[in-house]
């Protein structure tokens, strides 16, 4: 029994010390709610998220600016020669057309640039001007009027030089006439070939032509690349 009056007391005193200091600091380990951990986290993802998009900003300026301060875009041509150049913002090509004779229709598909070879050095080791060649595809078309069928040539257009690869005939509706395509235009007897880029020089597919294209798809690369630039950044800068 005297050790039962002792014991109630001290029990009393240590319920009323566990309330005292649990009124005091609710939280003793000093330990943050699930809440305030996930609002923490937010706040530093938002902030990351933050200085990554302004160094994308930063740098798409910068680039941005620095390709207007050494590139002037120049208004896209809509004639060259006989042929009318009919191009879209945004697209990877132009066409040029122009009517030749009485019936016949000349399309041509120019693709901006499509591929590159090294220069070659010269004999002294020194290269001169550009260390590649930059290689543009031009699809020719060439119809007799309506439901003709239509002679294709497939060329590579140089910087300087139009060279023909091949040549198809389709029919009206696109699709070849035979399933046999033709052999390789570097097959073909070397007088043919000849007679062939002769054809083709008379209706302006020729050296002339290669060069202009590639200085249109020099202008339209540049403003092309600088238009996505813009584009980018003003959807990363949505908010």
């Amino acid at each position: 029994m005297a050790m039962a009056r002792i014991i109630r007391p001290l029990r009393r005193a240590l319920i009323s010390s566990s309330k005292s200091v649990t009124q005091k600091n609710p939280n003793p380990f000093n330990l943050q709610s699930p809440i305030s951990i996930l609002t923490t986290r937010s706040y530093i993802s938002e902030m990351r998220k933050s200085a990554f998009e302004g160094n994308i900003l930063r740098l798409l300026r910068s680039e941005i600016e620095y390709e207007l301060e050494h590139f002037t875009p120049k208004e896209p041509v809509v004639e060259y020669d006989s042929f009318f150049v009919e191009e879209r913002p945004g697209e990877q090509w132009i066409r040029l057309k122009k009517k030749f004779g009485e019936k016949e229709e000349i399309k041509i598909e120019v693709t901006m640039f499509d591929g590159s070879i090294p220069v070659e050095k010269s004999p002294d080791g020194i290269r001169i001007g550009q260390e590649v060649e930059l290689h543009i595809t031009l699809i020719v078309n060439i119809s007799k009027g309506k439901g003709s069928d239509v002679l294709e040539f497939v060329c590579s257009a140089w910087p300087e030089s139009v060279e023909i690869v091949n040549v198809l005939l389709h029919g009206k509706d696109g699709r070849p006439d035979q399933l046999y395509m033709g052999p390789k235009f570097k097959d073909l007897d070397d007088e043919l070939q000849k007679s062939l880029y002769e054809f083709l020089e008379t209706r302006g597919i020729d050296d002339d032509l290669a060069i202009f294209v590639h200085e249109y798809m020099k202008n339209k690369d540049k403003t092309e690349f600088i238009q996505w630039m813009g584009t980018v950044k003003s959807f990363i800068e949505q908010k």
